[in-house]
């Protein structure tokens, strides 16, 4: 499940569309985990670039719970597991 997975590289994570997107054009990132339960154009916006850009995406079904993953108090939308 990507939570551990997030949970795992917790060191290695980037929180936030903007982060994310920056990252991703920069060729920092080896995949992307978006939550269905975020702002569509949000999260769209990184899944059509992780498409573009041959990264894998995987959506997980809570902000909350991914936010919890990365060790935050609040939800998170975006989040980018760096290389």
């Amino acid at each position: 499940m990507s939570y551990e997975k997030v949970a795992q590289a917790k060191s290695d994570i980037i929180i936030g569309t903007k982060q994310t997107l920056k990252a991703m054009k920069n060729g920092e990132v080896v995949e992307v985990i978006t939550a269905d339960d975020a702002d569509q154009s949000m999260t769209l916006k990184v899944a059509k670039l992780a498409q573009q850009l041959n990264i894998p995406h995987t959506r997980v079904p809570s902000m909350e719970e991914l936010g919890n993953a990365c060790g935050i108090d609040v939800g998170a939308a975006t989040v980018a597991i760096k290389q």
